[in-house]
């Protein structure tokens, strides 16, 4: 069985505390065997990517063009879509839960559709927070406090759920 893929989103111009946690997220994630995905470019996508490749980890990243200078360090391998924004759908269906760090309208579009999905886990660290037509908050997945939070959550409900992997060999 492959290893568990744990989307993490977030805005491409990120604050310092968004990139720090990203970049936490992606060490933790690594460390506990999972597959990181990622839009690949700037800001969380780079921090989450630098993170978890330092720490030995796996990182794809999901890309909306085809232009190879747009990529950040860190990735194991990308996957070009030439879809724009739509490839953030693609993005969510690959993942077994989804961090999303900060706010951004692609940010928002990508918990949107996490949502929607619905079959997994969607965890939220520094994030929106949505209310209906009435002004009522919405339930748009669970929130973390911290980075170590937003890992054990994504996880622990990835394992409830039956969607986690297996750690890979080491080889």
């Amino acid at each position: 069985m492959p290893t568990t893929q744990i989307a993490v989103c977030g805005p491409r111009r990120c604050s310092d505390v968004e990139a720090r946690d990203a970049r936490e997220i992606g060490e933790l994630l690594a460390d506990a065997g999972a597959t990181v995905l990622c839009g690949g470019g700037t800001g969380v996508m780079a921090a989450v990517a630098e993170g978890a490749s330092r720490a030995g980890g796996l990182v794809i990243g999901v890309r909306p063009d085809t232009d190879r200078s747009n990529i950040c360090d860190g990735l194991a391998a990308v996957v070009f879509t030439d879809m724009g924004e739509a490839r953030n759908n693609i993005l969510i269906c690959s993942a077994d839960a989804v961090i999303v760090i900060g706010g951004s309208w692609g940010t928002l579009s990508e918990l949107a559709l996490a949502n929607r999905r619905g079959e997994v886990p969607v965890v939220s660290l520094h994030g929106w927070t949505v209310h209906d037509s009435a002004g009522e908050p919405v339930r748009a997945g669970l929130t973390a406090d911290s980075p170590a939070v937003a890992v054990d959550l994504a996880l622990s409900h990835a394992i409830e759920s039956g969607r986690y992997g297996e750690r890979p060999p080491d080889i």
